[in-house]
């Protein structure tokens, strides 16, 4: 039962640990089931506190004086735990500057530790059974503003991230996020840089001599303390507004994403730049009920009877939104009909416009 660890730590390792391809992936997944739901196409599209994650300079888009915002998602039967909690505040309405502090957590908790599960005389002992949890945190501080012609709006982030596997490592991260957004009538455009300046992990690691010994008899090599670094992407998008009725409002938004960090599975692939694409439309009726739908998460696989074949998949979602007064509340369910290889999720998320704390505000 010791291999067991040392597979566990197999396969978080080249990913979490020694691979800066995909160094905090977890920060790529997305917050907001409205977002989700139009599969992530909201570099230009998002007006409310989840913006300091999507495009910080549109968090000046923010509607109300105060927006609480959370959300909940479980993947693997509700193996792996992903929640955002989030606040923002206009700090300024006439100069639409907002100020934001978002949580993200991913984690795997109560993973048997069994390690000594096996006495030295070959008895076993499930007393000797622990727990322990595998999980990544951030912390995210965001200001945005609009520039002296209203139209531009810029904003940035401020990244503080912890990523823990039980007792047996650890990381502090730092990094920084740069966004611009722009609107001319019903167009709206969108820039975002993350991790412009590159985003650094510093790990450490404290294993036992059982464990080390565990690691060396199971083939695997045991990690060393090392820096990991997150290379800058970019996503720039574009939404419109088309009023149908006047009632309905039309919302398709696209994205882009480019990256350099090495050949990805993605769209447009190549050792040197990847592009990846987001496309989704929201359809409003009365602000109180919104229908979403989304494509994003392109893929070529291998054909299971032809190794030399490939095919196109993607990830096609699908959401819902309604409006109680003060509350927001989204659901999304992606990937509709397995087409991509990764299993569905059911995300519900919500969201609080707080108008009155301690005296009453306009919202801008």
């Amino acid at each position: 039962m010791k291999e067991i660890l040392a597979l566990l730590f197999a396969l978080i390792s080249p990913i979490v640990v020694f691979s800066q391809k995909y160094s905090n992936e977890f920060l790529a997944i997305g917050v907001g089931a409205r977002a989700q739901g139009m599969a992530g196409a909201q570099t230009a599209l998002c007006n409310d506190v989840t913006a300091a994650y999507w495009n910080p300079a549109a968090l000046s888009r923010m509607e109300s004086p105060y927006q609480l915002g959370g959300q909940h998602a479980e993947w693997f039967a509700g193996i792996a735990q992903y929640d955002y909690l989030s606040f923002g505040k206009v700090l300024d309405p006439e100069r639409h500057s907002v100020m934001a502090v978002s949580l993200i957590r991913l984690g795997i908790d109560n993973i048997p530790y069994t390690i000594n599960l096996v006495n030295a005389d070959g008895t076993v002992n499930y007393d000797n059974v622990t727990q322990f949890s595998a999980a990544d945190y951030a912390l995210i501080g965001s200001y945005a503003r609009s520039l002296k012609n209203p139209a531009f709006r810029i904003g940035g982030n401020v990244k503080v991230i912890r990523r823990v596997i039980g007792d047996l490592g650890n990381s502090w991260g730092f990094g920084t996020d740069l966004g611009i957004h722009y609107q001319k009538g019903n167009w709206l455009f969108g820039a975002m840089g993350r991790d412009i300046t590159t985003t650094f992990n510093a790990w450490s690691f404290s294993l036992t001599d059982q464990e080390k010994q565990v690691f060396e008899q199971t083939g695997n090599a045991i990690p060393e303390s090392n820096t990991e670094i997150t290379l800058p992407r970019v996503e720039m998008g574009a939404a419109r507004l088309f009023q149908l009725s006047r009632q309905m409002v039309l919302k398709p938004a696209i994205d882009l994403v480019f990256t350099t960090d090495g050949q990805r599975n993605v769209l447009v692939s190549s050792n040197g730049v990847n592009m990846d694409l987001r496309a989704g439309a929201e359809l409003d009726y009365k602000s109180l009920v919104q229908a979403r739908l989304g494509v994003g998460n392109f893929q070529r696989i291998q054909e299971d009877f032809n190794p030399d074949q490939k095919r196109l998949v993607f990830q096609p979602n699908f959401g819902i939104g309604l409006t109680l007064v003060k509350f927001q509340i989204d659901y999304a369910l992606t990937n509709i009909g397995n087409l991509a290889q990764i299993q569905y999720s059911h995300i519900f998320s919500i969201r609080m416009n707080i108008r009155q704390l301690g005296r009453s505000q306009n919202a801008n």
